[in-house]
């Protein structure tokens, strides 16, 4: 049986601990995301979690490579409102990684080196996602409903932008932003390492200090850009369509996870009935709600064949409208409140997967656990949903990507 560890302090500790696991993931977690960048200077903090990964810790030469060395995994990545660095070793090597994670993300040793090696590298991830349009797509989605704000903007940054980040920009992206946003870390293992206490870990006193002391900046969120047609290209193209939903910490978000299982990739969910089953308009198709600090999203995203567009469009529609006027089917909805807290309990299951999710879970407000998350989950009604259907089709737009010029 696994059992939940609570440990306050400057950086609050989550573990989920379980004599039965043979591997110790931990995750730092951040609230600094892409959001917080400068204007001008948008990439900044993907820029910075490759350096903190890649910079020399301690006597080895990196954290990603000696975690990799010791047979474990270690990754991070960056969010519109969060960064997560983590590793998954072995217990024996548990407590000298947590130490080293500490030591890599918040007492870095700057190298200009591994900064020019590191903006190569966010170039390369930059192209390969300009050539997937279901990339670019998710990115013109928001660029669509939030224009000239900073959740419009990629979260990987422009080449013109990451080629402006030098080193003292880095540096201080991390002084002011991300040791002064909270910050929390999740352990899912047989035990809490000893060097979990960031004071063990040699974590400076002041360094601590800072940590959580800067509210979030993010300027409210403007009114999206006139609805438009959908410019539909001469080829395979993802369209993504959806509205704002609700923040993370909103207690409808519940409505909006069991609204896009209802209309999801399952075969089970109505749009996967009218959408493959009946139209045959589509073969890779998904929905999914994401609640952030400030608001949220709720899309669908779709892959088309040319001529289908505007035929998948309707059908997409049509769904969230019936949704929307009649309520769910009750066998549809105690499906998809099924699903819904069947991908909660799946992400508990996989350690790494549970640290990732425990730690976008943790970094919303207030205190959360998966009981309680299957909980409310349980509790959406028909009408909880009707009305996540309504706001999502009384706000709906679309975009596709490629799109013809």
């Amino acid at each position: 049986m696994h059992q939940f560890t609570e440990v306050e302090g400057p950086i609050p500790v989550v573990g989920l601990i379980d004599d039965r696991l043979s591997t110790t993931t931990i995750c730092l977690a951040s609230k600094y995301g892409s959001q917080l960048d400068p204007l001008g200077q948008c990439g900044l903090a993907h820029v910075l979690e490759h350096v903190l990964m890649s910079t020399p810790v301690g006597s080895v030469p990196s954290l990603s490579e000696y975690v990799e060395r010791l047979g474990g995994h270690a990754n991070a990545e960056t969010g519109l409102d969060r960064m997560l660095f983590y590793a998954q070793v072995h217990p024996d090597d548990a407590d000298e990684i947590a130490g080293l994670l500490y030591q890599a993300v918040l007492q870095p040793r700057w190298s200009d080196a591994v900064l020019k090696q590191e903006k190569r590298a966010v170039f390369q991830e930059l192209a390969a996602a300009a050539a997937d349009h279901s990339d670019v797509v998710q990115d013109a989605f928001l660029a669509h409903f939030f224009p000239g704000h900073p959740m419009g903007r990629p979260v990987g940054g422009t080449k013109v932008d990451v080629e402006r980040c030098d080193t003292a920009s880095v540096a201080a992206a991390h002084r002011d932003r991300l040791l002064t946003a909270p910050l929390s870390v999740i352990v899912v293992g047989p035990r809490l390492p000893k060097s979990i206490d960031p004071v063990a870990a040699g974590i400076e006193p002041h360094t601590l200090a800072t940590i959580g002391t800067a509210p979030a900046t993010v300027p409210p969120s403007p009114p999206p850009a006139p609805p438009h047609p959908v410019r539909w290209s001469e080829e395979f193209t993802w369209l993504c369509a959806g509205a704002p939903s609700v923040p993370d910490h909103d207690p409808r978000r519940p409505h909006f996870n069991v609204l896009a299982q209802l209309l999801g990739s399952s075969p089970s969910s109505l749009l996967y009935r009218r959408l493959r089953g009946e139209a045959g308009l589509a073969y890779t198709f998904y929905a999914w709600n994401r609640g952030y600090a400030d608001t949220g999203a709720w899309r669908v995203m779709a892959g088309v064949e040319p001529g289908n567009g505007d035929a998948a469009l309707e059908v997409i529609r049509n769904a969230l409208d019936e949704v929307a006027t009649k309520g769910p089917d009750p066998d549809d909805l105690a499906s998809s409140r099924r699903q819904a807290r069947m991908r909660v309990l799946t992400s508990m299951d996989t350690p790494l997967d549970c640290a990732r999710f425990l730690a976008m879970r943790s970094a919303a407000s207030g205190s959360w656990s998966s009981t309680d998350e299957v909980a409310y989950i349980d509790a959406v009604t028909a009408d909880d949903v009707q009305r996540a259907a309504a706001q999502i089709r009384d706000g709906f737009r679309a975009v596709a990507s490629p799109a013809a010029p």
